[in-house]
């Protein structure tokens, strides 16, 4: 009388219709279907039209083996603070790549709310470049065009990766740019 999931309540009413010759309005009010519904409902089940009631359903989730081996290294970082991008930036140092929309829904599983924002202060120590890591630039000079106040020089730097790139320019170039 009291069905568990919606295929059973579907199962139920039209057993008691069929079967039990209930009047379609009262199987109708019974189960929680609108009369009209409920003779779409009979209509559909006569033509054969509902799929079957009885079919072994997989609700069993996917096995995903990274995720399951990342998971208790995951919670642990989390309760040192540690954000999804930085949890995700620890394990890849670990051998144990997992992205960061991978570590969201492992700690939303688990019932982490995501972090609030946090001040530059307050994040985990992560090393940062040493100036000798840093890119060497090198300065363009360009002389622009006359004009009624006269010619200015002008200086661009660029990371030295970027110059030579550029197959114009081999020496220390030199070229005008308009006013």
């Amino acid at each position: 009388m009291e069905p568990a999931t919606p295929r059973q309540r579907q199962y139920e009413a039209l057993r008691a219709f069929f079967l039990d010759q209930v009047g379609s309005a009262e199987a109708a009010r019974r189960f929680g279907y609108t009369p009209g519904a409920f003779r779409v409902m009979c209509h559909a089940f006569r033509r054969g039209e509902l799929s079957e009631f009885f079919i072994a359903t997989h609700s069993r989730a996917r096995e995903q083996p990274r995720k399951s081996r990342a998971h208790e290294q995951i919670i642990a970082l989390r309760k040192r603070n540690y954000s999804v991008y930085e949890i995700s930036q620890a394990l890849k140092e670990q051998g144990m790549a997992l992205s960061a929309t991978a570590v969201r829904e492992v700690l939303a599983n688990e019932g982490f709310a995501p972090l609030p924002r946090r001040l530059d202060e307050e994040r985990p120590f992560r090393a940062v470049p040493t100036p000798r890591q840093w890119p060497t630039f090198v300065t363009l000079s360009c002389r622009r065009m006359s004009s009624p106040l006269g010619s200015e020089d002008c200086f661009y730097s660029f990371p030295i990766w970027c110059v030579s790139m550029s197959t114009r320019w081999r020496s220390a170039p030199s070229f005008p740019v308009p006013a």
